[in-house]
């Protein structure tokens, strides 16, 4: 400031030999007391030969006008208290600047003109949970210093209309949360966004339960690295075509589509997926996808999977052939509850680093077949519900299944009522602790080569054979049963020859497990 009060001095003065001075100092001042010289002083102007309209796109202010509703109490935008000299409020059509933020009970206001001076950089928060806001309009919105739109409309439940055809975003890094909980809007019109700097849009659209179309067109997204939640329950959307957004530095997309309940098309053509490493829930309840072809998705740096499809419960058509899963370690639930489902072919998948695969199948009805020929599992920890509840399934071939490093096994073939065979003769047990209702409900099974089982630390084996009403064969005289707690419903409602076969097995069997 001791500078520019020099400046001003000089030029006040007329100081003949301050030509060359008052250059040096302007040249060499901060840009926030830069536009100080220009703006308020004729004289600096013409001494130093500055064009006023040069500077426009940082000092212009920003005005924005506000449609409220009636309402007991509510803010209309958030202010904070380091800004309040540069926020200029006015109700209605007055003159005389307003100095509160808030609407109350029998105020009369169709219209909130709201003044913003170029020291606000930042519109982090500006109008989050501002519940008494119908639209807004940018009447001006010149300048380019915005950097920071973080939650800016963030649950404004009640906004239906926002005009953005005055809205400069050519700075702005942050945009995280920005329509979050917009409840009440149909459409959002983004065609003149720049976003070319932007580097956050996680949870960018989450909640906007009412949002019918979005046009991304314009959307430059090639400094994006964090599209997590990007469009969470836009439960009315039917439609997203992504194929001009360059997604090349994004690394999370978990959770991007997930419970967008009515969507029934993505177009991914050109989507580069090349250093995303976090894909888990990414369709999570897309109830309404019938088809997926992720076919362009480069997935080399890919780690998390887990819930990818989860109740994709309408996907028929599944295209995974050019994933490359080599890096993925977390496959559980992966399609979960994909009820429609009657083949996927994952030949192509690399599980080598795989260590979860819990409930990677669950519930999926009816899928006929599974092709895991290719399946590596020598880091595979959890293998609980694999195939729960798989009842269309008649043949598993398991063969090459290493499942030395596995602890939990419960549940994994529970429900597979068609199953009539399961050649589990390789697996290792070892380290498994939990065995409870693995074979529950196959009810098709008619034997079970269990001689290879060493159950040394298993504690939990309740409801392992569970109605396995079609079971006739089955030799479990090698199971030590030592440090089992659980052995409730053990064999229930399996046959009484089987049962009487059992007892002369295992001497020692409690009487909970029949």
């Amino acid at each position: 400031m001791a500078e520019l009060n020099q400046v001003i001095y000089k030029c006040l003065f007329d100081d003949l030999k301050g030509d060359y001075f008052l250059q040096k100092v302007f040249n060499n001042l901060p840009k926030k007391n830069l536009l100080n010289v220009p703006r308020y002083n004729k004289k600096i102007q013409n001494r130093l030969h500055i064009n006023i309209k040069d500077y426009k796109d940082y000092y212009e202010k920003i005005e924005i006008e506000i449609i409220p509703i009636k309402c007991q109490y509510g803010k209309f935008i958030n202010i904070k208290p380091k800004d309040n000299l540069y926020y200029h409020i006015y109700f209605n059509d007055e003159k005389e600047e307003i100095k509160r933020n808030n609407i109350n009970k029998g105020d009369n206001i169709g219209k909130i003109k709201i003044i913003i001076d170029y020291q606000v950089i930042s519109f982090e928060e500006l109008f989050f949970y501002c519940s008494c806001i119908e639209s807004i309009y940018f009447k001006k919105f010149y300048r380019n210093n915005i950097i920071n739109m973080n939650r800016m409309f963030d649950s404004c439940t009640l906004l239906k209309e926002i005009n953005f055809s005055n809205f400069n975003t050519s700075n702005v890094t942050n945009m995280s949360k920005m329509f979050n909980w917009c409840t009440s809007l149909k459409e959002i019109d983004l065609s003149n966004f720049n976003t070319s700097k932007v580097i956050d849009m996680n949870n960018i659209f989450n909640n906007c339960g009412s949002l019918e179309k979005l046009n991304l067109s314009n959307m430059n997204m090639n400094n994006v690295t964090n599209m997590s939640k990007m469009f969470y329950w836009c439960s009315s959307l039917k439609e997203i075509n992504l194929s001009n957004c360059n997604a090349d530095n994004v690394t999370d997309m978990s959770e991007m589509f997930e419970e967008c309940t009515s969507l029934k098309e993505i177009n991914f053509s050109n989507f580069n997926t090349n250093n995303v490493i976090n894909m888990s829930s990414m369709f999570n309840e897309c109830i309404s996808l019938e088809k997926i072809d992720l076919s362009s998705f480069n997935t080399n740096n890919l780690i998390n999977m887990s819930k990818m499809f989860h109740l994709c419960k309408s996907l028929k058509e599944i295209n995974l052939f050019n994933l490359n899963t080599s890096n993925v370690k977390n496959m559980s639930e992966m399609f979960n509850l994909c009820t429609s489902l009657k083949e996927i072919d994952i030949s192509n998948f690399n599980t080598s680093n795989v260590t979860n695969m819990n409930g990677m199948f669950n519930l999926c009805k009816s899928l006929k077949e599974i092709n895991l020929s290719n399946f590596n599992t020598n880091n595979v920890t959890d293998m609980s519900s694999m195939f729960y509840g798989c009842k269309s399934l008649k043949e598993l071939n398991l063969s090459n299944f290493n499942t030395n490093n596995v602890t939990d096994m419960s549940r994994m073939f529970d429900g597979c009522g068609f199953l009539k065979e399961i050649d589990i003769s390789n697996f290792i047990t070892n380290n498994v602790t939990n065995m409870s209702n693995m074979f529950s409900q196959c009810s098709s099974l008619k034997k079970l080569n269990l001689s290879n089982f060493n159950t040394n630390n298993v504690t939990d084996m309740s409801c392992m054979f569970y109605c396995c009403e079609s079971l006739k064969e089955i030799d479990i005289s090698n199971f030590n049963t030592n440090n089992v707690t659980d052995m409730k419903w053990m064999f229930m409602r399996c046959s009484n020859k089987l049962k009487m076969k059992i007892k002369s097995q295992i001497k020692n069997i409690k009487e909970e497990a029949f």
